[in-house]
């Protein structure tokens, strides 16, 4: 099977710091990966630079054979779909045009939107939970509702890489295993998935594979049973990770350490307020 996805020495960087150092995958369609690290390791630039919105320090990224700096914007469109973390909405459009511009890219230069493209968009939105909002302007959305709209027009787009850039954020728990479902069915049929994450616990139970970036240059790549390790992540994130055993197995979650305080000075601790509701005397 040939590879959907190939970097070869990669490199990304800012300004006098190296993020990413010769990154060299072969994702063959199907995969579903959790790139994880934290805050300011360069998961947003490396998905920008993965999707060919920025150049690389160094190395390339291959979409089918392709180099995706190279590709044309429509035909990159058709290989490779990219969920920004923020979404703007400078234009007033209402959530069914939103999702419609998924399809511009299998569209024409003269030619509208036709009955299949809307069939297309509504199942989108009702995969998505939003079924009933077509005619609402889209900046009148909350903010979780924006972000799956968001992953609605990807779904119009219909990419064979989707690059998702937090696409939990906002997102309550019910709609955060919804739209892990639409992901998980994606691979299934093909697709290649890459979400940055900041939840081990759901990547260990949802996604193959994991990305692990660390900010000084390494990264670590593997299924995500074998390298989301206690210690792996300890380093990853510099705090301690135990496992927590459950119905549907063993998932590591990090140990809170606060560190103590003591009363001192007229400083009044907080209390816990009594059940009847009353204030506690």
């Amino acid at each position: 099977m040939s590879a959907l996805l190939e970097t070869e020495d990669l490199e990304i960087a800012v300004p006098s710091r190296v993020l990413v150092r010769h990154l060299s995958l072969t994702i063959q369609p199907g995969a579903l990966i959790a790139m994880l690290g934290p805050n300011g390791v360069g998961k947003t630039l490396s998905l920008h630079t993965l999707a060919g919105l920025r150049p690389a320090g160094a190395g390339a990224v291959r979409v089918r054979g392709a180099d995706v700096r190279l590709l044309g914007q429509r035909e990159r469109a058709l290989r490779v779909g990219l969920l920004l973390q923020e979404q703007d909405d400078p234009f007033p459009t209402t959530v069914l045009e939103t999702a419609l511009m998924g399809r511009h890219a299998r569209l024409g230069i003269w030619q509208w939107e036709t009955g299949e493209d809307h069939a297309v968009a509504m199942s989108a939105l009702a995969q998505m939970d939003l079924a009933g909002t077509e005619s609402r302007a889209a900046g009148t959305l909350s903010g979780g509702e924006r972000r799956r709209l968001g992953i609605a027009t990807l779904l119009v787009q219909d990419p064979d890489l989707l690059l998702l850039d937090e696409p939990l954020n906002h997102l309550d728990p019910g709609h955060q295993f919804a739209v892990v479902a639409v992901l998980r069915r994606l691979a299934a049929e093909g697709k290649t998935v890459i979400a940055s994450l900041h939840d081990p616990a759901l990547a260990v139970r949802d996604f193959h594979s994991a990305l692990l970036l660390h900010g000084d240059g390494r990264w670590q790549f593997g299924p995500t049973a074998q390298l989301l390790d206690g210690a792996t992540l300890s380093d990853l994130y510099g705090v301690p990770f135990q496992p927590y055993h459950g119905d549907n197995g063993t998932v590591m979650l990090p140990t809170p350490s606060y560190p103590q305080t003591t009363t001192a000075g007229n400083v009044t601790p907080l209390r816990r307020p009594s059940p009847s509701g009353r204030k506690a005397r």
